[in-house]
């Protein structure tokens, strides 16, 4: 087992410029993480290499591991011609991953943001066929690679866990499976520890993060709230600090057996670089008392 950070983890300091992507592999080995999931948010690689190779070059340097590369895509398009636009853009993602010696990369296979007549099963099962196509074209030019591309329970679409299995099954791939994120089913209303059953054994990389919970009717106040599909209102915390059943979801995936990369994603109300360091610690010590 391994933890580590992903860097939209400190998006608030990259984005602010007080740190660079190389500045944040640096922090991250300095504050005991041994990888770090690449979230291109205030900053690009698939567009310059250049900085794609002084992440790889910079993270050797400090010994810690390049572990997933995570990106939007959206496959259900309008269009064949956009379709194959939109396939072509995630290979080249695909090619500079390899190019950085990462195993792993993460894409989505609809938009993150959609309207509520788009997160019903019905649209779902409509626009499947679109998800596994461009899912089997990616993970099989991935394939040459040796690289394992998954999907995420992420983006109110896909994101409950029995809708990611049946992706999963659809596109029926050795090299695709899923970046398991223990605090997204919440976004769906759906039990984390359940959907950390359900789909725990078709993992390869897990994601850890936390949130604060309330229900419907009790409106929360001003913060980073957003809302789950069914209403509730979300926010996100600290590690260990917030509402989610954190020390039970780590003995369910050590007592599984899972022993791959842990992924800390901070994505709350306090400064980024204290919660992220607080979040590792926890988690970590978490893991060695369970």
């Amino acid at each position: 087992m391994k933890v580590g950070l992903s860097s939209y983890s400190l998006l608030k300091a990259l984005k602010s410029g007080e740190m660079t992507i190389l500045d944040a592999i640096q922090w991250i080995a300095d504050n005991g993480g041994e990888h770090m999931e690449m979230v291109p948010y205030g900053y690009t690689v698939e567009d310059n290499h250049d900085l794609a190779d002084a992440i790889r070059e910079k993270a050797e340097a400090v010994g810690i591991e390049l572990s997933n590369y995570s990106m939007p895509a959206n496959f259900v398009q309008e269009t064949e011609e956009a379709f194959e636009a939109e396939v072509a853009r995630v290979k080249r993602h695909v090619d500079v991953v390899h190019r950085m010696g990462v195993k792993h990369m993460r894409h989505d296979v609809t938009a993150f943001t959609l309207p509520k007549e788009q997160m019903t099963i019905a649209w779902f099962e409509e626009s499947l066929p679109l998800m596994v196509k461009g899912s089997r074209i990616i993970a099989d030019y991935a394939a040459q690679f040796g690289i394992t591309t998954t999907i995420e329970n992420h983006g109110f679409c896909v994101q409950a866990s029995d809708r990611v299995q049946r992706v999963l099954h659809a596109v029926d791939r050795p090299n695709f499976k899923t970046t398991l994120d223990v605090g997204n089913f919440l976004c769906v209303d759906e039990n984390p520890i359940i959907g950390v059953m359900n789909n725990l054994p078709y993992a390869s990389l897990i994601h850890f993060k936390d949130f604060y919970f309330r229900p419907f009717d009790e409106y929360p106040g001003e913060g980073a709230w957003f809302r789950t599909a069914y209403g509730n209102y979300l926010r996100g915390a600290i590690l260990g600090q917030g509402d989610m059943p954190i020390r039970k979801i780590v003995k369910l995936i050590k007592d599984f057996g899972y022993d791959g990369y842990i992924t800390v994603e901070f994505e709350g109300m306090e400064e980024c670089k204290l919660a992220s360091k607080i979040s590792m610690d926890n988690l970590r010590r978490f893991w060695e008392e369970a």
